[in-house]
């Protein structure tokens, strides 16, 4: 078999431009703007801060419950997040902490490592195996994600926040908060809980979540939002406080309308920072010594890291400021973020959708919101407990049924349709894999019909051949020459394309195919040209190489 030479030196006739564009005078350097100052958007910042507390205190300790964990786990997971991740990550307005995602490999970490403190130093080795991908640039994996499928997760994300809310809503679930998953912990799927919740309503769980969302609902109108007071107070604080008063107007009205205890906020009341130390667990790293444990870590940065990809990348499509996230920064924070996690007793954490989603939708600038979060999540732990265990589940249904709305509006479906198959197909496969699987599944199975589509059009003929410029026109007008150019970058993915326009030539043609602007051509791209080249002759082509070395076929 012989090997491929080098490509020889770029020869030929240089192409002539069709016209010259005489440069523009340079514009003149506007002044730089002023430096924002770290608490210069702290006005929206504390009040999104307090709302995405509100939504993260009770999923942090939801997802504890589902994972297995101590419940302190998912607090301490999500004032990391708060507290180091926000400041390490280069996402202005992306939220981290335990994520639910992650519980089923949590419940199997637990069981194959044979305790807690084994997991934990399974997290440890996790965030190290973060930090050397964030090292590695790894993080560009994140730009090859479509956007349909994006925008799909989502759509999808909205719909299961929906739905997994009516329960909250009626007052008639007692499972944990972001239950993403179509098949539960509790033998329920997400139809079949909301069956259930409506035969078990609570009366004044309706009743608060309603005012809620009517609250909310009116914050978010025109006149309301001209308001300059309106614009400093989050609605959903506003829905928040409403409820807790409200609930305490039917403790003394009417007892029996009376939000039950199992749906209202349940964190843990701590008198000092001894009993906190006290309940803290840490790593074993005895652990280290079993092969399982690596194989652990290896899964949870693995999984860990694809959401917190998919998570960026959907919040930069949420920002309203557009800022791009660098990939490989976030996931260095990441994995400092969990190093430190398993060190103090937390479940593993990742960029989440529905908080960052909900700090967006507070009005969240900048990472001081999601820092404040974090405060909050401590302060929360060590002196607030009693007061936030006032809080009704149902007010915080309510701002997440808005939330979900805003990721799924019918304009968004309406917009992808116009666009086409080749963006409507992967969008909505999407919704409905990640609908009745979970977000990982489903967006690797949006990913593929993704890819399917793009390698259907990287297919279409004359994609990756260029015609040459007037002068190389008007010979083939002439019959005498058809003049094909390869791009800069060849691959196998322009494969599909070369080998059908090739295919196409008309017999008895005059062509040249030139590689001389070309500065990688793929292997797998040259023995198909080979290919070519050898069966030309029976079909009366008469084909020219130019920059392309010859190489024979494998196997020849």
């Amino acid at each position: 078999m012989s090997q491929v030479s080098s490509f020889p030196a770029r020869t030929g006739t240089p192409v002539v431009p069709i016209a010259r564009i005489a440069p523009s005078p340079p514009m003149p350097t506007p002044p730089p703007a002023p430096a924002a100052g770290l608490f210069s958007t702290i006005g929206q910042d504390a009040p999104a801060g307090l709302v995405v507390f509100l939504v993260a205190l009770p999923l942090c300790l939801g997802i504890s419950l589902a994972s297995g964990a101590p419940l302190l786990a998912g607090l301490i997971s999500g004032i990391v997040g708060g507290l180091l991740v926000s400041v390490l990550s280069g996402s202005a307005v992306s939220v981290s902490g335990p994520a639910a995602g992650l519980t089923v490999i949590m419940l199997s970490a637990i069981a194959t490592l044979g305790s807690w403190p084994a997991v934990l130093a399974a997290t440890v080795v996790a965030g190290v195996i973060q930090l050397l991908l964030g090292v590695a640039r790894a993080g560009i994996i994140a730009l090859y994600f479509p956007a349909a499928v994006i925008r799909g997760m989502l759509a999808a994300i909205g719909i299961i926040l929906i739905m997994k809310q009516i329960p909250h809503f009626l007052g008639a679930d007692t499972d944990y908060f972001e239950d993403m998953d179509f098949l539960q912990f509790n033998g329920l799927n997400t139809f079949s809980a909301i069956g259930a919740a409506a035969k078990g309503l609570s009366p004044g769980s309706v009743l608060v979540g309603a005012v809620s969302l009517g609250l909310l609902l009116l914050w978010d109108t025109a006149p309301v939002r001209r308001q300059p007071w309106a614009r400093l107070v989050p609605g959903a604080l506003v829905a928040v406080l409403v409820a807790v008063g409200l609930n305490q107007l039917l403790r003394t009205a009417a007892p029996d309308w009376q939000v039950r205890p199992e749906h209202l906020v349940k964190l843990p009341v701590l008198s000092s920072l001894g009993q906190l130390a006290g309940v803290m667990t840490f790593p074993d790293f005895n652990a280290l010594r079993n092969p399982a444990t690596y194989g652990v870590a290896f899964t949870i940065a693995i999984v860990a890291s694809l959401e917190t990809l998919l998570s960026v990348e959907a919040v930069d499509n949420l920002d309203p400021q557009k800022r791009h996230t660098p990939t490989n920064r976030e996931l260095m924070a990441q994995g400092a973020g969990n190093l430190v996690s398993g060190l103090l007793g937390g479940l593993p954490l990742t960029a989440v959708i529905v908080r960052s989603s909900a700090n967006i939708a507070a009005g969240g600038r900048s990472k001081l919101a999601a820092f404040i979060h974090g405060i909050l999540l401590l302060t929360s732990l060590l002196f607030l407990g009693s007061v936030l265990n006032l809080i009704p589940l149902a007010a915080l249904a309510a701002v997440l049924l808005l939330v979900g709305f805003k990721l799924t509006k019918p304009a968004l479906y309406r917009q992808q349709w116009r666009l086409g198959w080749a963006q409507f197909g992967p969008f909505i496969i999407t919704i409905v894999a990640v609908l009745f699987t979970d977000l990982l599944k489903g967006v690797s199975i949006g990913l593929v019909i993704g890819f399917f589509f793009i390698l259907k059009d990287n297919a279409k003929a004359g994609s990756y051949l260029r015609r040459n410029s007037a002068a190389g026109e008007e010979e083939e007008a002439a019959g005498a020459l058809l003049h094909l150019h390869l791009p800069e970058h060849v691959s196998f993915l322009n494969k599909a394309s070369i080998v059908t326009t090739l295919e196409q030539l008309p017999t008895g043609s005059r062509v040249l195919l030139d590689g001389t602007r070309s500065d990688v051509i793929d292997h797998d791209v040259l023995e198909a040209i080979e290919a070519f080249r050898q069966a030309a002759p029976a079909r009366g082509i008469d084909l020219e190489l130019r920059g392309i070395a010859p190489v024979a076929l494998l196997g020849h």
